[in-house]
């Protein structure tokens, strides 16, 4: 009988296995957070509230409808910080830990949702991979708390309060969580250029993809002669150039639409950190050191746009990620000058991969458009506030115009399903939908006028 009752979890995908395992995050997040226990006293939380909040800490979004500060124990913080751990590093790799930490074997099934939780696309060396993530994560984790708790003792009355205050930031930062303690998110610290030069490293090191800190770390402590010798991967190079490209675009035309507006009477240094801190957070991080709904629309559609792409591939963020921008852009260039193949960095691009980018840039378009006008529909707020809140949702990015906590039912309902989605990826979403094959067969092919 037991064996029966787990045949149906052999016949699921590894992908369809990813979602029912997140979902199950979500569900004890939701039983956690929901706990009288997680709450300060006297505060009471409605069923969607503690699912949404639950969901955004799993997806490392960081959207609120209540703010953490206030409505959440010590219990409660270290409840959600928890959560963030689990949605940041993966659903597989905190299982892989535990499975070998218990001694047990790591089977192919087990290797399958590995590579398929992490965006892999062969099962060699699965274990060693979680292994240096998580010892990587980890480590740019507990460095970033000792630096930042230190700092705080200058803010805080006790060392308790600065220590606990850093632990939170630290974890938030690093897997891109969005979530603050403070009650304001770093607009407490918007003179403070070393708490924002510390909460952009790690926000890159969590956006950036695990597998290019993996091959930096290898690089930079290998022998000089074996150095000589080493390349990084055609990700590693897409990625890192897409990455920073971005993360310049965004300053540079963030200080350019606000130099007569918000930075109008700031000095050049203000602009500069505040112009690259928003730039930076719009790849997944979700911190702020301002009222972002203090830009003028024109940024806060940039912002949207740059939400929309997010961070990269295999790291703790959402969006399309990076590689899907680098590639779709890059095609339309190619096609465009009449050639078929794509070439990069003496390299020519996989066509599957191409193909992923281009449906996964698609259907991202079909999904945040629908959201949008669904909630065009069911709310009261100007479309810009709404493709911002969308987007911010779809990106586990974190952002918000100040709308989230007044969501009607559906629109929570809504940006709740859009944060899920952000967290397990497009082409998984659309997989849980796949079914197998029962022919190898195909049609005659003809022709289609295009354009």
């Amino acid at each position: 009988m037991r064996h029966r009752s787990y045949r149906w979890l052999n016949a699921l995908s590894p992908v369809q296995l990813i979602v029912i395992f997140y979902a199950s995050a979500v569900l004890l997040a939701t039983i956690l957070i929901g706990l009288p226990l997680s709450h300060q006293s006297g505060v009471t939380l409605s069923f969607i509230d503690v699912v949404f909040t639950a969901v955004s800490a799993v997806s490392v979004t960081g959207l609120t409808v209540v703010p953490t500060a206030d409505t959440f124990s010590t219990f409660g913080v270290f409840v959600i910080a928890f959560v963030l751990q689990f949605g940041g590093i993966g659903i597989m790799a905190i299982g892989t830990f535990i499975w070998i930490v218990l001694g047990k074997k790591i089977g192919l099934r087990e290797r399958r949702l590995i590579m398929t939780d992490q965006n892999q696309t062969t099962f060699q060396g699965m274990v060693k991979l979680i292994k240096q993530i998580l010892a990587l994560i980890l480590t740019i984790e507990l460095i970033g708390f000792l630096v930042l708790g230190t700092y705080f003792l200058q803010y805080y009355d006790s060392w308790q309060q600065a220590y606990f205050q850093g632990f939170f930031a630290s974890i938030s930062a690093t897997t891109n969580g969005g979530f603050d303690i403070t009650g304001q998110s770093l607009i407490p610290f918007k003179d403070d250029y070393f708490v924002q030069f510390i909460h952009m490293v790690l926000i890159m090191f969590g956006a950036i993809g695990f597998p290019v800190l993996i091959e930096v770390r290898e690089y930079l402590f290998a022998k000089t002669e074996e150095r000589r010798f080493m390349r990084f991967s055609l990700f590693t190079k897409v990625t890192t150039l897409t990455f920073f490209l971005l993360v310049i675009f965004g300053t540079v035309v963030i200080a350019l639409l606000e130099f007569q507006y918000f930075f109008a009477d700031k000095k050049w240094h203000e602009i500069l950190f505040y112009s690259l801190f928003q730039s930076i957070t719009t790849r997944s991080g979700g911190l702020s050191t301002m009222d972002v709904s203090q830009f003028t629309e024109q940024t806060e559609l940039v912002m949207s746009a740059l939400m929309f792409i997010g961070a990269s591939p295999s790291s703790v963020g959402g969006g399309i990620r990076t590689t899907s921008f680098a590639l779709v852009i890059i095609f339309v260039l190619t096609f465009a000058r009449g050639q078929q193949r794509i070439h990069i960095f003496g390299r020519e691009v996989h066509n599957d991969d191409l193909n992923k980018a281009v449906v996964v840039t698609i259907m991202a378009v079909i999904t945040v458009s629908t959201s949008v006008i669904l909630l065009t529909i069911t709310e009261s707020f100007p479309l810009t506030e709404i493709i911002f809140e969308v987007t911010s949702a779809f990106g586990t990015v974190g952002l918000s115009l100040g709308i989230t906590p007044d969501l009607s039912t559906i629109g929570k309902v809504t940006i709740i399903i859009l944060m899920f989605i952000g967290r397990i990826g497009i082409l998984s979403f659309l997989f849980t939908f796949k079914k197998e094959k029962k022919g190898n067969y195909h049609y005659p092919t003809e022709r289609i006028i295009i354009g």
